[in-house]
């Protein structure tokens, strides 16, 4: 059954049919929210998180739209909307994973064409068109996924690419806070080593790694990152904006 934090309250989760977007809208709807959940291409994974969503007794739609191109970026704009209701909390989880499937083995600037497209260039488009939305409704919560290691960088090519685009993310967070103040609050979480689909058949120096970095000696969960959206989307964080908050289990 729901909680009622978010009671009466709408929220779209991009990237919601697998990892941290699906643990995202399952925690928000769990708090009482209303979901529009959306897949880029697959689904059967969108269906599933719709079966657990439904369970919990929220009203809840679903979309799935390719966010590498504008047309797909409005369409999920144009759904989310539709019917004239504002949502008041919006999470741009969806990303692309250039560690496991297809786009593992493409060259270097592919896969930089591809995460700027979805993780920057969506992320900004669909931040600005929703957040003249709030502004005009009164009120709302902006939430992006940034990287906790955006700071002091990372070595090799995955590293050099995912700090270019989350650095953009976090960067826009900033200053997308200070454009929509003081009536939209936008904040960014920059999750640490979150064991997703990746994490789960890293080699075991990389396992180690994750594991040591952290202070609490332990991979980050798909669900950590999610009480961290669930705060953020609530009124528990209504003095909080302009932030970017690390979910890592404190960095050694």
């Amino acid at each position: 059954m729901a909680e009622s934090i978010l009671k009466n309250r709408y929220a779209v989760v991009s990237g919601s049919s697998r990892g941290i977007g699906r643990e995202i809208a399952i925690r928000l709807a769990r708090s009482g929210a209303d979901i529009m959940l959306h897949g880029g291409h697959c689904q059967d994974a969108l269906d599933q998180t719709l079966e657990e969503v439904t369970a919990l007794g929220v009203n809840v739609n679903t979309i799935c739209a390719d966010l590498s191109t504008e047309s797909g970026q409005l369409q999920l704009m144009d759904a989310a909307t539709c019917g004239g209701r504002v949502p008041d909390i919006w999470v741009n989880n969806a990303g692309v994973d250039t560690l496991t499937g297809p786009l593992a083995t493409v060259d270097y600037y592919t896969k930089l064409a591809r995460l700027w497209e979805v993780d920057v260039v969506a992320t900004i488009r669909l931040s600005r068109l929703v957040g003249g939305l709030m502004q005009k409704a009164g009120n709302g919560s902006i939430i992006n996924i940034g990287w906790d290691q955006v700071d002091w960088g990372m070595e090799g090519d995955s590293g050099e690419i995912f700090c270019a685009t989350k650095g953009a993310v976090m960067a826009f967070t900033r200053s997308l806070a200070k454009t929509l103040s003081p009536i939209v609050r936008v904040n960014c979480i920059a999750p640490g080593w979150i064991k997703t689909k990746w994490g789960e058949t890293a080699p075991d120096d990389w396992q180690q790694r994750a594991i040591g970095e952290s202070l609490l000696r332990r991979w980050g969960t798909a669900q950590d990152v999610a009480e961290a959206a669930l705060f953020l989307a609530s009124s528990g964080s209504a003095f909080i904006t302009g932030q970017s908050i690390a979910v890592n289990g404190g960095r050694r």
